[in-house]
Parts: structure tokens; C-alpha cells; sequence
């Protein structure tokens, strides 16, 4: 027997144990060792061996993958996206006029007509290509687009009739470049001369997205600078200088220059380098491209230990001056010039009406055309913000009853069991008024004074037709619609409902009246077009948790017409 002293508590339900479960595990240094298959190299990438000399110690391991703004709050480098394997996966092997021709490129050679010839000829270290009967042709240093003429020249010295010639590039010589710098794996790489610079850096793992830059990428032959690189002209423009490279060269990336970080009403949030370390707003927007309804932009700037703000709008930006690590924001300030109004119900007019920002009730009231069964006095208003409003304050009720029901202490076991029980009734109580949607309704109190309310974009004006008809609900045991009686109460139309159920709770009911009012009294008059609901009985081990559901309950029949117990 245990003492009744010891105190047990509550059986958590079985999600709660596998939502622990996996929060353990979520930081369990055994989870963090597993191994994650993003971290193995890059598709189609050489395995090599760097150098010590090349690395260091504190370099992050290379990752095949950039960091997606969509999945991460760190703001992303502009250009990282391009380093996925998709350029270094693919050799490049199309015709490149610029290519000139060097020992080792393959050259498909066709001839016809009085002696034919067809093979792949290999460019020796000579720089010669051998044709039976002609001998050796020098090609090296010949450019792509002019191989055909210049073999084509040569065998007409020996045949100068009645053959004919057609050669072309089959394949670049394949090489091999070093490519250092600020990338995420340094070393030396196999491809074709052929390939682009793009394709190297691929292979390298990518331009590291912390430290390196995207406009300062050299190619260096024998130590001197063979070309410059700028990837923005290539991610912005589509720009990228044919070059061949050739074994040994080396591919240098920079470090980073200046950064300014883009946030907010843009397309491109990213973080943008440029050469300069000062650059106009209108430079950087040029890169970020403003959404259609933004309007200004904000500087946060750090000089020293402060930190300094402006705000400017965007025809200005041209004249406001962005320094390099400030942070920039672009916002929409707009204020509406004009508010759509919805009428719904016994209305025979326009449904949607357009009104002046800062319009009233009485303005659009001013153009309602009712339908003959209409009921103005009962006009109903909804609005999106009184729902959401309503929304939040519903689940703060929830949060309060869940917390309640799952630290609640028990004396016993039995207890405890009793109580764990009861704790997954809950739950699944929660889980479903959670679902529920509130209507949003604003009380109107009629008369001069409702006509002033103010009205938002998206309001909803519903004109109820004339019934003489009166809803019973909830716990009675046969719910329907009755005809309305003059100087009947709530307690006779229940009793012509069949009386309420044993799981009613008779001295709570909630009479909805067609304008949003109600009332909460058996002896309350009714009146044409009203609902009454009859409220279930709440029976709970704790005289909290009764009050928190009766709570909800309240809440959800009024804010949403809903009515369900536990």
C-alpha cells in the first residue's frame, strides 16, 4: 500500500512521453554524432589530399550544399546558390571559335572523293597532326574556328583536286588546375581545358561563403594574371568569358570585399558584395530588386560601439549613401487611399462596395438596397482583425486549461490513474476547439451611435432577413426550429424542444440574438430569429479545470455559433 502522503503525479498522455522522447534525442550528444550524408563531397568531385600548407585548422570541411534562406535565419551570401554540382558535374563540349588548338586536343578529320581518310588524329607534343599521303600538319596555336581551313590548305598542296576535307575539334586536352584561395576545398582538380572557371570552383566545393569573394577571381598562368572573373556578371547578366586553361594553371579566389545586408519587401534577400565601400541605395536596390509595394528602405549602420538609423523613401535612394556592413531593411509604408466593404444577405444591390479610407457604417448603410424581407435593425458586422482577436484570445484559455490538466498532482496512484485518464479527455477537448474558427462578429448597439463605426478593409456587412422562427440547441433532447411566440421566454421554447438532457446544465444557456447581443437567462424574452443554446454540464475531479472548460465553452458558442462539451 502506498502511504498516502507520497504524492504521484499525473500520467502524461503517450504524445507527450514521444514528444519528450524525441526532444532528448534532438539534443543527445549520440544524435549529434550521426552521420549526415550532406557532409560527403560534392557529385562527381576528384578525392584528393591538400596540402596542410593550404588549409587550416579551423576551416570549416567543405559541404556540398549553401546554407537555403528558406531553412535557415542566417542571411545568405548572394552567388552561394550556384555551387551545387551542377557545373562541375558536367564537362563542357560544346564549339568554342576562341579555343586554340594545343598538344593533347583530339580532332575528328574526314576525307573524301579521290582518297578517303576518316580517324581521330591526337595533337602531339609537336603540335602536329599525321594524314596518310599528306604527312604531319602543324595545328597548335590554330584557333578553333579556323582548323578547318588551315588542314584543309595543307592537303591541298598534295591533292589539288577531287578531295575534300572536313575537320573539327572532338575534344578539348584534358588538364589539370589548381584552384585556391578562399574556397571550401582547396587543391588540384582534373577537367578538360575546355571547361569553364565555374566548373573548377564547383569542383572545389564552391566559394567559401563566409570569407570569399564573387567579384575578385583570378586565373594565373606561370605566376602572372591570365584573367579576371566576376560571377555577378555571370548570376546577373548571363557573362562569362570563354577561356582555356591549361595544366598548371591556377585558379585564385579572393577575399571577401564589401558586404551590405538586404532584408525585407525584396526579392534578393541576401547578403550583396560590392568593389566599393561606399555605393548609392539606388546600386543596391538594383541588385535586391524592391518588391512591387515597397516604399522605403531603413539603414541600421555601425560606427564604433553605436549604431545609427535613417530612413529614406525609395525615389531617393539614388542620393542616399550605403557604407560597407550597414543593414538594410525595405518596407512598405503605404496607408490605404480606399477600403473594400462586402454586403451579404437581404441586400439587393452591388455586393462589394468601394469606400473612402476612414468611411463609417452609416456611409455604407447609406448605399444598402434591402430586399423586402430584409431586417436592417439587425445588421451583423464581421471583421478578419475581431476573429483573429477572438482566435488568440481562445487559445490563451486553451494554453491556460493544458498547462492546468498536465501539472495537476495526485495523492495515490489510483489517483494519478483516474487523473491521467481524465488529463487525455482534455487534450483531445483542446485539440478540437482548437479547430474551431471565430466568426469576428462586432456587437452593434444600434441606434445613432453604431452608425459611427469606423470600418476596415475586408468588413463584412450582413443584412439577416425576417424570421419568426427560433433555433433551440445543444442539450436538449429534440433540437429544432420553433415558431416564435410573443411573451414566450427561453424556458418554454426548451420545454417544446422535449426539456433538456441529463447532460445539460440547466442554469447555463446562451440566447444569441441575430445583431450579436445575448443573453444568459432562462426567463429572458425571446425574439424573432434568436438561437438558444443549451450549454452541457462540465464534471471534472478539479474545480479549476470545470471552470476553465465552462470558459471555453462560453467563448467558442458566442464567437462562433459552435457548441460541444467534454
Amino acid at each position: 500500500m502506498i502511504p498516502s502522503t507520497r504524492l504521484a503525479r499525473i500520467a502524461l498522455p503517450a504524445r507527450l512521453l514521444a514528444l519528450a522522447g524525441a526532444l532528448i534525442a534532438a539534443v543527445s550528444p549520440v544524435a549529434a554524432q550521426s552521420t549526415d550524408p550532406l557532409n560527403t563531397s560534392p557529385r562527381g568531385l576528384t578525392q584528393i589530399t591538400v596540402p596542410a600548407a593550404l588549409t587550416s585548422a579551423s576551416a570549416p570541411m567543405p559541404s556540398a550544399l549553401p546554407p537555403d534562406p528558406a531553412v535557415t535565419d542566417r542571411p545568405t551570401v548572394f552567388g552561394s546558390q550556384m555551387f551545387t554540382g551542377r557545373f562541375g558535374g558536367n564537362a563542357f563540349t560544346g564549339f568554342n571559335p576562341d579555343h586554340v588548338i594545343s598538344a593533347g586536343d583530339r580532332i575528328s578529320l574526314r576525307m573524301w572523293g579521290a582518297f578517303t581518310f576518316e580517324a581521330t588524329q591526337v595533337v602531339d607534343v609537336q603540335g602536329n597532326i599525321f594524314i596518310p599521303n599528306v604527312g604531319p600538319v602543324p595545328v597548335r596555336g590554330v584557333r578553333n574556328a579556323d582548323l578547318n581551313s588551315r588542314v584543309e590548305s595543307q592537303v591541298k598542296r598534295t591533292f589539288r583536286a577531287n578531295v575534300g576535307v572536313y575537320a573539327t575539334l572532338e575534344a578539348a586536352q584534358p588538364v589539370k588546375v589548381y584552384v585556391t584561395g578562399f574556397v571550401r576545398g582547396p587543391g588540384l582538380y582534373s577537367g578538360l581545358s575546355s571547361d569553364s572557371v565555374l566548373s573548377y570552383l564547383d569542383r572545389a566545393g564552391g566559394i567559401d561563403p563566409d570569407r570569399g569573394s564573387y567579384l575578385e577571381v583570378e586565373v594565373l598562368r606561370g605566376g602572372k594574371r591570365r584573367a579576371a572573373v566576376n560571377l555577378y556578371r555571370f548570376l546577373l547578366d548571363g557573362q562569362m568569358a570563354t577561356l582555356q586553361l591549361q595544366d598548371g594553371d591556377t585558379i585564385v579566389v579572393g577575399g571577401r570585399r564589401h558586404t551590405v545586408q538586404v532584408a525585407g519587401e525584396v526579392l534578393n534577400p541576401y547578403i550583396f558584395e560590392f568593389a566599393q565601400p561606399v555605393i548609392t541605395g539606388a546600386e543596391l536596390l538594383a541588385l535586391a530588386r524592391p518588391r512591387p509595394g515597397a516604399t522605403h528602405l531603413s539603414i541600421v549602420r555601425k560606427v564604433g560601439a553605436d549604431r545609427r538609423s535613417e530612413y529614406h523613401t525609395l525615389a531617393a535612394a539614388a542620393q542616399v549613401s550605403i557604407q560597407d556592413g550597414d543593414e538594410v531593411s525595405v518596407s512598405s509604408d503605404k496607408y490605404p487611399g480606399t477600403i473594400l466593404v462586402r454586403l451579404e444577405g437581404a441586400h439587393l444591390g452591388e455586393r462589394t462596395l468601394v469606400l473612402p479610407y476612414g468611411a463609417k457604417l452609416k456611409d455604407a448603410m447609406a448605399r444598402l438596397r434591402p430586399a423586402p424581407q430584409a431586417r436592417v435593425q439587425a445588421s451583423q458586422l464581421f471583421r478578419k482583425s475581431v476573429a483573429t482577436r477572438q482566435k488568440e484570445l481562445l487559445e490563451g484559455s486553451l494554453r491556460n486549461l493544458e498547462t492546468y490538466a498536465l501539472t495537476a498532482r495526485s495523492s495515490t496512484s489510483e489517483e494519478a490513474a483516474l487523473r491521467g485518464r481524465e488529463a487525455q479527455q482534455i487534450l483531445t477537448f483542446i485539440d478540437r476547439a482548437r479547430q474551431v474558427q471565430p466568426r469576428g462578429q462586432v456587437v452593434l448597439a444600434g441606434g445613432a451611435q453604431s452608425g459611427e463605426t469606423l470600418l476596415e478593409d475586408g468588413d463584412v456587412i450582413r443584412v439577416p432577413e425576417q424570421s419568426n422562427l427560433v433555433m433551440v440547441s445543444g442539450e436538449v433532447l429534440f433540437p429544432n426550429a420553433i415558431v416564435w411566440e410573443s411573451g414566450a421566454k427561453a424556458s418554454d421554447f426548451i420545454a417544446r424542444a422535449g426539456g433538456f438532457t441529463q447532460g445539460a446544465d440547466e442554469a447555463r444557456l446562451v440566447v444569441l440574438r441575430q445583431d450579436g447581443s445575448f443573453a444568459e437567462s432562462t426567463t429572458a424574452a425571446v425574439q424573432p430569429g434568436d438561437e438558444i443554446m443549451v450549454l452541457p454540464k462540465i464534471e471534472t475531479k478539479s474545480i479549476e479545470t470545470t471552470r476553465g472548460i465552462t470558459q471555453i465553452v462560453y467563448q467558442i458558442a458566442i464567437a462562433a455559433k459552435v457548441l460541444f462539451g467534454l
